[in-house]
């Protein structure tokens, strides 16, 4: 004969066992969690897709200003600009710019055309004015003429000066094209020794 043994009662400090989870409470919890772990993962990574990108561009734009062999359409930083003390005036336009750097000379070549005012604007922030233009005197020289492919040969009347400072301050050349009154060209040629 086999006895049977009293059941022993819970101890009344123990939660009740908690009921099943229904199907809809389950599938909630699933997407809850999937969507953390997309949050977690998934923005960091495409943050990093993203970032990885723009650096690479980013790169690739650095790597064609600095191999560029001449004269490249643009305004030159507003550092190149202070540095080498060039104010392009306002209105402006057919701006480029070449920088060249080595161990005895920076030159920092650039030319836009302007309105009258500009070029009265422009000599006067360099600290000249418009009666220092010598008629006929193009202080650009020749090496400089052959790295920009500058030819001063075309219609006049050309204008020249050049603007010399105790260093470190830079010494500007600069050419004017009259040929149009109205819209003058000006060609700047800025060193520096560093």
């Amino acid at each position: 004969m086999t006895m049977s043994l009293p059941r022993q009662a819970a101890p009344p400090d123990e939660p009740p066992l908690r009921p099943a989870e229904d199907r809809r409470h389950k599938i909630r919890r699933r997407a809850l969690t999937l969507l953390i772990i997309v949050l977690l993962i998934g923005v960091p990574a495409g943050y990093l897709v993203i970032s990885a990108a723009q650096s690479r561009s980013s790169g690739k734009d650095k790597e064609a200003k600095y191999s560029a062999t001449g004269l490249t359409a643009g305004y030159p930083s507003k550092v190149q600009r202070r540095l080498y003390q060039v104010p392009i005036p306002h209105p402006a336009d057919r701006v480029a710019y070449y920088e060249t750097n080595n161990w005895k000379t920076s030159r920092l070549y650039v030319q836009f055309r302007t309105t009258q005012a500009g070029l009265d604007t422009f000599l006067d922030a360099m600290g000249v004015n418009r009666s220092d233009l010598k008629k006929g005197d193009i202080t650009v020289s020749a090496r400089d003429r052959k790295i920009t492919g500058w030819t001063f040969t075309g219609t006049g009347p050309w204008w020249g000066l050049r603007h010399v400072q105790k260093n470190p301050a830079p010494t500007q050349d600069v050419a004017v094209n009259l040929s149009n009154p109205v819209l003058p060209m000006v060609y700047v040629v800025s060193r520096t020794v560093p």
